[in-house]
């Protein structure tokens, strides 16, 4: 049992919480204009492992049959046959109902938003089916962790946490952009969508710069609305020329760096914001 749950674990790239997990902190440090108490912060977290679980588990399972033929995917852990589809049905329902236990502990709204967080995040794994803005329903996704963790706070959604929401929103939907690149030829093979089979490496390059545009303006926007001090607009700086660095190592006729660009930069672009969040909040 303990081999399956490592194997599932690796499945969905449970390290790759790092995107989302940094953002779910700052939206919990903004709203309580501090650190939270240590019982939220234990219930945030098991919040964001029980969501990003089983919103992986589900994709993993609703794509398996794409991912078989897909020469990028067909080494996971699903076409393999190491896991069986109902292990990890099994799994994304444990995962959910973890989800759904959180919010109970946190706060009514928590929990009675949470079945709609769950609803976006499998929805989104059928996107690519139907639309090529599949990227911008991953970003409404991970959206939910900011926004997800200022109600955990606070108990309620107010404009600040919207503005958060939409930086994490374009800022995933940018980055998401650059990735879906190198299975652009596979997509249309497969009658699937996404924004580089549909326009191109070029247009798609382009759209993403526009979108992490949209994110900076966002962050920055945050910060002028909470009135917060030069460490939180340091950080945002500081995120920026992560950002122009990112969009230098991905070249129409360069997709060499992708990985480098998609796994490292982006790490450490959220915990940048979060922790000279954390540094202005308590300075």
């Amino acid at each position: 049992m303990l081999k399956k749950i490592k194997i599932i674990l690796e499945m969905i790239k449970f390290e790759h919480t790092i995107f989302a997990l940094p953002f779910a902190f700052t939206g919990a440090l903004l709203a309580a204009r501090g650190i939270p108490t240590l019982r939220t912060i234990l219930w945030i977290t098991v919040a964001m492992f029980g969501a990003r679980s089983a919103a992986m588990g589900f994709n993993r399972w609703a794509d398996r049959k794409f991912d078989a033929v897909n020469p990028r995917t067909s080494t996971r852990a699903l076409p393999l046959g190491l896991v069986s589809p109902r292990q990890v049905v099994l799994f994304t329902a444990t995962s959910s109902a973890l989800l759904l236990l959180a919010a109970y502990m946190l706060n009514p709204l928590a929990f009675y938003l949470s079945p709609v967080a769950l609803a976006i995040v499998f929805f989104y794994s059928y996107t690519k089916r139907l639309t090529y803005l599949s990227h911008l329903f991953l970003g409404l996704a991970i959206s939910g962790a900011p926004l997800g963790a200022w109600i955990a706070v606070v108990g309620r959604l107010d404009a600040p946490a919207l503005v958060l929401g939409l930086a994490v929103l374009f800022w995933l939907m940018g980055f998401d952009t650059l990735y879906a690149l190198q299975d652009m030829e596979f997509d249309r093979t497969a009658g699937l969508n996404s924004i580089p089979q549909r326009f191109g490496i070029r247009c798609s390059l382009w759209i993403s710069r526009a979108a992490h545009t949209i994110t900076m303006a966002s962050l920055f926007w945050l910060g002028s609305l909470l009135s917060l001090g030069w460490f939180y607009f340091t950080g945002v700086s500081i995120s920026l020329i992560l950002i122009v660095y990112e969009h230098t190592l991905v070249r129409e006729n360069d997709l060499s760096k992708l990985n480098f660009a998609f796994f490292n930069m982006n790490g450490y672009i959220s915990m940048t914001i979060f922790f000279f969040t954390l540094l202005d909040l308590l300075i």
